[in-house]
């Protein structure tokens, strides 16, 4: 009999989890809280709690992830390659710069809407018949024993109860799931907000990636598809939000920018509608107790600083599914709790040196210190000439030293 898994939370984690476990002939059951679109309309991509307006740099190992499920080719339609990656501290001298030709790869990542990864993931989740997908369902309570993790759940004034040999939690930041496994965190809240929205230039994007660090906070700046069209990531100071936000704020916003950015990108001429979110990390204590597995922002939250969130998760999620098949090539039991905890110190150390690096970028430019000042662009000028520190950033970058 094939063995099941229930993942609770079906944003672009655990969609993506789930076409992984059915690609490995392994039965999902997904249940999501928020009832999905139709879709009717393949050529439009309307937002979704879970697919918002933020947009995902996926790095090279994540585009390898989605090349091997054979969704590249419909999510490249949506993506921009990232060609050179510059960044500069805003009123100083230091600069660095990566280019993917100098360095022999393909391109750096690639940006896609979230709106757009979520249609292609959602639409491929349809279609796959090892995928069972509830929506517009909330899981009230969790439970496990030796043999098995029992959830009900409430959809309408109907009732579901299951249970599984294992169950992965995706069920983001705020995860109900951890909750009542008796998991805690750690919580740093970074007293910012991240403004986010697509903006328009009159000068072409070019596939370059800006980070630029500015009082205010650290702006980056992303292509996307269309010749003069950019993503916009800043986060500010939390309560400053209000400044930016609604159309009356439009022209007071694209103005920041262009004092914040200069004029490597031309004018900054339109901006979408600008949308906030609070920033915070959020590490899980555990992320295998029992039979339950923490997955995506459920484990850990990050700051996007460097675009790493999304991009480990992924990771995280492909080599729990090569354990999951290891497992079930013996006719072993797939939520063997031994065999997760061992997935679980596998993991570590990718992710702690990641939500190291995130945290101390943050911390790190957020100080305006004359001294630091001066230690971060003298820092960054190093980085640019020292031979050989380059192509090792850059892999990590890329998620290919995982």
């Amino acid at each position: 009999m094939q063995q099941q898994v229930i993942i609770v939370g079906g944003g672009m984690v655990g969609l993506s989890l789930s076409l992984m476990l059915a690609k490995a002939n392994i039965a999902v059951k997904l249940l999501e809280a928020v009832k999905y679109p139709n879709y009717d309309d393949q050529n439009v991509a309307p937002y979704h709690s879970s697919f918002d307006a933020r947009n995902t740099a996926l790095s090279r190992r994540s585009v390898q992830i989605y090349q091997k499920l054979g969704l590249w080719d419909a999510l490249q339609q949506h993506a921009t390659p990232i060609l050179q990656v510059h960044i500069t501290e805003q009123g100083s001298f230091g600069k660095a710069r990566l280019v993917a030709e100098q360095e022999k790869v393909e391109s750096f990542g690639q940006v896609i809407e979230n709106a757009w990864l979520g249609l292609v993931l959602l639409t491929q989740v349809r279609q796959q018949p090892l995928i069972e997908l509830i929506d517009g369902v909330q899981v009230t309570a969790l439970t496990q024993n030796a043999e098995q993790v029992h959830i009900e759940a409430q959809r309408g004034e109907e009732t579901l109860k299951l249970e599984s040999k294992l169950l992965i939690a995706a069920d983001g930041r705020d995860s109900f799931c951890r909750q009542a496994i008796g998991v805690g965190v750690d919580v740093h809240d970074y007293d910012q907000v991240a403004i986010v929205t697509t903006v328009q230039t009159s000068k072409p994007h070019e596939q370059v990636g800006f980070e630029r660090f500015s009082a205010l906070g650290p702006l980056a700046l992303l292509p996307l598809p269309g010749e003069y069209r950019r993503s916009v990531v800043w986060p500010v100071k939390k309560g400053t939000e209000d400044e930016w936000l609604g159309e009356e704020n439009d022209q007071h916003f694209l103005s920041a920018l262009q004092q914040t950015y200069g004029d490597r990108a031309g004018k900054f001429e339109k901006t979408g509608k600008c949308f906030s979110y609070p920033l915070s990390q959020v590490l899980a204590h555990k992320q295998a107790v029992g039979r339950v597995i923490l997955m995506g922002n459920a484990a850990h939250t990050i700051h996007p600083v460097a675009g790493q969130g999304f991009n480990l998760c992924l990771r995280d999620a492909d080599v729990l599914v090569r354990y999951l098949v290891n497992q079930l090539s013996t006719s072993a039991d797939i939520g063997n709790p031994d065999n997760l905890l061992a997935y679980e110190q596998a993991r570590l150390s990718d992710q702690q040196r990641v939500i190291k690096f995130c945290d101390t970028v943050v911390r790190g430019f957020s100080n305006q210190n004359p001294l630091l000042k001066l230690i971060r662009n003298t820092g960054l000028i190093a980085f640019d000439v020292i031979p050989g520190v380059k192509p090792l950033v850059a892999n990590y970058a890329m998620g290919l030293k995982a």
